[in-house]
């Protein structure tokens, strides 16, 4: 962690004075040397001004001790950080020592800070903080041994994680953003709304041919949904006809996309059912949509979802993600009021 290179303020010098004393009453303590001693070695791995003595009353980062404990035998500092890939953002870790540390009881560490960054940190981050001693993704706790330095190190793993997730959230709700930008750039433009489509060869980055929707169809597009930087986008639109289903239609931007058309479709023509559906590369996926659409017994409709892949694997969740995505779309655009006269309805409008 870098140190100050300013000359210390008379805040600072009078914050510093303060731990130097506090340090010294804990080593006139025979059960409490462990404990100035730890955080005499905090104060070199971190630097002299992370570690501060704990007031709550006059910082306002929480309510009374900040852990639920009475104890007034219990010892508390604060640690103020940076995330360990961004030196620009700060955190700050509430350190809680009962009176049995370390001989047979965990320290507790409490997030101080609410926001990370432009985030607000929300509960489950406080939570996997708070848990850092009794969690399996933790720090386990061995009696007689010191420990704060491994949980605030694994503490600000999680944190560092969790602004992580928040930057890629935010980078592929801007990827949806641009690409309705792009699906809605000519609404203002009269005549009939058209969706330009493109071969499978475009999307791997080879030239072919460009196709259009037919007039009037028009796609319900449903809020992404993101987990572990996956983002799902559902697509819905109503179809006449078995051959306007047949070639989804693409985007250009679809491109970005690990899994750009996921599909599923069935069209009633006559007493005649006619359906069909890809996966895209995402193995059993389409069929899944595919039953999907037959228990909702949706007819006339196709359904699309596009994957945009976070480097992570989500096992079995995918599915579940890929069929709320088009069940969403599916919602907005009105396919599940039902109803035969639902179907014979008008095309709806596009979002």
């Amino acid at each position: 962690m870098p140190r100050t290179s300013s000359p210390p303020s008379d805040t600072e010098i009078d914050s510093s004075e303060e731990l130097r004393k506090f340090v010294v009453s804990l080593y006139q303590k025979p059960e409490r040397e462990a404990v100035a001693s730890e955080i005499e070695v905090l104060q070199s791995i971190y630097g002299d001004d992370v570690v501060r003595v704990w007031h709550p009353a006059s910082n306002g980062d929480g309510n009374g001790n900040g852990n639920g404990s009475s104890d007034p035998r219990t010892v508390r500092y604060t640690l103020t950080l940076t995330l360990p890939s961004y030196d620009e953002v700060s955190i700050k870790f509430l350190v809680s020592l009962p009176p049995m540390y370390p001989a047979s009881s965990p320290p507790q560490l409490q997030l101080l800070s609410r926001y990370i960054g432009p985030f607000g940190a929300d509960a489950n981050l406080f939570g996997s903080v708070l848990r850092t001693y009794i969690s399996v993704n933790g720090v386990e706790f061995t009696p007689e041994t010191v420990c704060v330095f491994d949980g605030v190190q694994n503490a600000l793993e999680t944190c560092n994680s969790w602004y992580e997730d928040r930057l890629s959230e935010d980078k592929m709700k801007e990827i949806v953003r641009e690409d309705e930008r792009d699906n809605h750039g000519t609404k203002t433009e009269p005549a009939v709304d058209m969706e330009p489509k493109i071969t499978s060869e475009d999307v791997n980055g080879v030239t072919g041919s460009t196709n259009e929707m037919p007039p009037g169809i028009h796609f319900f597009i449903a809020e992404p949904i993101v987990d572990r930087k996956s983002t799902f986008i559902g697509r819905a639109c109503r179809i006449s006809d078995p051959s306007e289903a047949r070639d989804p239609p693409l985007q250009p931007f679809f491109s970005r996309a690990a899994h750009p058309i996921i599909n599923a479709w069935r069209c009633q023509v006559g007493t005649t059912l006619h359906q069909d559906n890809d996966d895209d590369g995402e193995t059993a996926a389409g069929g899944r949509l595919a039953h999907l659409l037959q228990i909702l017994e949706v007819n006339n409709v196709l359904v699309i979802v596009t994957r945009y892949f976070g480097g992570i694997h989500l096992g079995p969740d995918r599915f579940k993600h890929i069929n709320q995505a088009a069940r969403n779309a599916l919602e907005l655009g009105g396919f599940l009021d039902s109803g035969d006269k639902k179907n014979q309805s008008s095309r709806g409008r596009k979002h």
